[in-house]
């Protein structure tokens, strides 16, 4: 059973999960971000032009809007309600599936400076403001502030925010920091070229610019995708997809990627496991149980001729031993 197993996972992880996708190089060249929706959707934005466009899967454009000045797209995980903010205008605007504005929140008559915003459903807004030191919760749709914590901290080069389970979690270029509501730093860890936050259920996920990497509570970061040479990376709930020399790639099998992390650095049970195996194996078998009866086969085969003792062979005759009453 063992040396199944490692066979099936061996033939599994060797199956290639690439795929290119049908995208013009030329779009792909100018990107400056890259998202995809659950639904295979692709929303490409340009720092050139400040343009945002969305592709379906087979390339086709589904929608495009020009922007006056830079906007950060916060989450495509909702398609029918995105929501982009932007420090320069102060503002966060929330488009639609075809990419038409269906709401804008102006922050200038009511705040100060907004470093950052981040949308934690159809109607609340965390924001943090700048000039007061303040993380606010603020309910857009009838324009009240919940709560405001002090949040006295000043973050180079700031990328992201996410407030998730009473925990303020901070994205800079470097670094990742998460915060309680007392402005308690529980964890801290360093991050190369961090992007944007994605969380799937209870995981927290840190997007960089080649690599994506898991936050385990309290403990450390996990990196679950990475190529040192893409340009851009993201991943929704089925796929991985880069960005690489213009071209964009997909890797579907997400979980070959973690059979054979499992096949190269075993957990702790399954290293116990296996000694449990071995110990069973180095122990003979008694010739009258089955166990012995399959072994004494098995050996008889690998005495015979070694290069008949293949998986298929093996099947074979232990099928006619178990037929014999095992």
């Amino acid at each position: 059973m063992r040396i199944l197993y490692f066979i099936f996972a061996l033939i599994f992880c060797s199956v290639s999960a690439q795929k290119i996708l049908p995208l013009d190089t030329l779009k792909l060249k100018e990107a400056k971000d890259m998202l995809a929706d659950d639904y295979g959707n692709l929303y490409i934005y340009t720092n050139k032009n400040f343009s945002l466009t969305k592709y379906d899967s087979l390339g086709k454009q589904i929608g495009k809007m020009m922007l006056t000045v830079p906007y950060k797209i916060q989450s495509v995980q909702n398609p029918l309600s995105v929501p982009l903010f932007s420090e320069n205008a102060q503002e966060m605007k929330f488009v639609d599936q075809n990419l038409n504005e269906i709401q804008k929140v102006d922050f200038k008559q009511k705040f100060g400076f907004i470093k950052m915003a981040y949308a934690e459903d159809l109607q609340q807004l965390w924001l943090l403001d700048e000039s007061t030191k303040r993380l606010i919760q603020y309910n857009f749709r009838n324009e009240t502030t919940i709560n405001s914590y002090p949040f006295d901290a000043s973050f180079d080069d700031l990328m992201d925010l996410l407030v998730y389970e009473n925990k303020i979690y901070v994205l800079t270029r470097k670094r990742i920091l998460v915060y309680t509501f007392k402005f308690e730093k529980v964890f801290e860890a360093q991050v190369e070229n961090g992007k944007r936050f994605r969380r799937e259920n209870e995981f927290i996920l840190v997007i960089t610019d080649n690599s994506i990497l898991r936050y385990v509570p309290e403990k450390e970061m996990v990196k679950i995708f990475e190529d040192p040479n893409a340009q851009i990376v993201d991943k929704n709930t089925l796929s991985y997809f880069e960005i690489k020399a213009n071209n964009l790639y997909l890797y579907s099998l997400e979980k070959s990627r973690e059979t054979k992390q499992q096949t190269e650095e075993p957990d702790p049970k399954q290293k116990d496991t296996e000694r449990d195996v071995k110990k069973s194996e180095e122990k003979r078998a008694e010739p009258d149980t089955p166990e012995g009866k399959l072994e004494k086969k098995t050996q008889e085969i690998e005495d015979k001729n070694p290069a008949e003792s293949s998986l298929q062979k093996l099947v074979e005759d232990t099928s006619e031993v178990q037929a014999a009453g095992v």
